[in-house]
């Protein structure tokens, strides 16, 4: 029976390195491309601590192996270059370098050394048997269910930092332009130099990279703000919206239609109507089946953690998400009220599909609540819309 060593007499094996050594050990039934593992690996190298610099090393190694696949019933996936070998396929790395990002992918259990008796690399072959002595890059396809799990996980993140970073900047945008008004309204007001220097904080730190916490944060900040200054100032009425089909596709289409000019909105009083159930809103208010606004409205499904699977479950994410797109509470409680709770739910996920387009999703939430009391407006018709325009 082969023996096949781990490493030589002259470097220190650690616990991990043996567990990893076991993992690699165990058969692979699947059949991996290294392309395709190298791919995810890269996508979720910030998990492992990985810099490109190691994968560039990694690429190389791989590339010294003659077959695609790992695993399954392929050759073993050990390769022996000399570490000369190794820096030319680098564009003339120093060795030092190289053989510390080795070290890297060795740590993170990326490769496994194979080392011979003398410490160095190469194959010696008996009759039909090959025993190598190198770089076993096994464990990429024993871990390879593990990099595309991390890999997903951190795009979806990825994606709901990028949505919540766009929100922030809406609204930071939006507050600037309210104090830009309020200050031709009232210049007096101490609560102007407040704000614009909110609104200037906020711009400085979105030139960072910032976490989704530290972005959530701000939201908040944002959400109370804007709140704060449309109460100190004094909007004319608004203006009516069409929500016929076809006048809501124009509508998402023509940004200086959808824009609702905020010296031409007015902010009602903020007593909201008598709460109005589900039960009770019209028949021509009720919204769409559930499933057909899910299969609309990718967007808010992705600030859940659990998937959608009830009316209750997309009105209590569509609470959270609200704020997030500068909605004032009061105006957030009023639509539900005067639409009733999902269609509330259904009429926010519909206009976060195209929140860029929007310019003041408070105002115009409000409008289409107003034309719903009046019976002019249905959230199935923004459904109807987004669908055809996928399409």
């Amino acid at each position: 029976m082969e023996y096949t060593p781990v490493s030589s007499f002259r470097r220190p094996i650690s616990a991990v390195q043996l567990e990893r050594q076991a993992q690699a050990d165990r058969p692979v039934t699947t059949e991996i491309s290294k392309w395709d593992a190298l791919r995810k690996l890269a996508a979720a190298r910030q998990h492992f601590n990985l810099s490109d610099r190691d994968l560039t090393v990694l690429q190389a190694l791989l590339g010294f192996h003659p077959e695609t696949a790992l695993g399954a019933d392929n050759p073993p996936a050990i390769v022996y270059p000399s570490n000369k070998a190794i820096c030319e396929r680098l564009n003339g790395m120093p060795c030092s370098t190289m053989r510390r990002h080795i070290a890297r992918l060795v740590d993170a259990g990326m490769i496994l050394r194979r080392d011979s008796p003398n410490g160095k690399r190469y194959v010696r072959r008996n009759g039909g048997a090959k025993l190598a002595y190198g770089f076993d890059l096994t464990p990429l396809a024993v871990r390879f269910e593990e990099f595309c799990q991390i890999a997903d996980r951190l795009e979806q993140a990825e994606a709901r930092r990028s949505r919540l970073r766009e929100m922030v900047s809406l609204m930071r945008r939006d507050l600037a332009g309210y104090v830009d008004y309020g200050i031709s309204q009232h210049p007096d007001l101490p609560l102007w130099d407040r704000m614009s220097d909110l609104a200037r904080l906020t711009a400085r730190d979105l030139r960072r990279k910032l976490s989704i916490g530290e972005l959530t944060r701000l939201s908040a900040e944002m959400t109370a703000a804007l709140e704060e200054v449309i109460a100190a100032i004094d909007l004319p009425e608004t203006e009516e919206l069409s929500t016929s089909d076809a006048g809501i596709e124009q509508h998402h289409q023509n940004s200086d239609k959808e824009y609702i000019d905020r010296k031409k909105t007015k902010v009602e009083p903020k007593a909201a109507p008598v709460q109005a159930s589900d039960a009770n809103v019209s028949r021509t208010h009720r919204p769409p089946p559930l499933k057909q606004v899910l299969e609309s409205c990718k967007e808010i499904q992705s600030f859940s953690q659990a998937s959608v699977r009830h009316w209750e479950d997309l009105i209590r994410l569509s609470d959270v998400v609200s704020p997030m797109m500068g909605i004032a509470a009061s105006v957030w409680q009023e639509a539900k009220c005067r639409l009733g709770r999902e269609q509330a739910a259904t009429t926010l996920a519909a206009m976060l599909e195209r929140f860029s387009e929007i310019k003041s999703p408070s105002a115009y939430l409000r409008s289409l609540g107003q034309k719903a009391e009046m019976g002019l407006f249905s959230c199935g018709a923004m459904i109807r819309a987004l669908q055809a325009r996928a399409v």
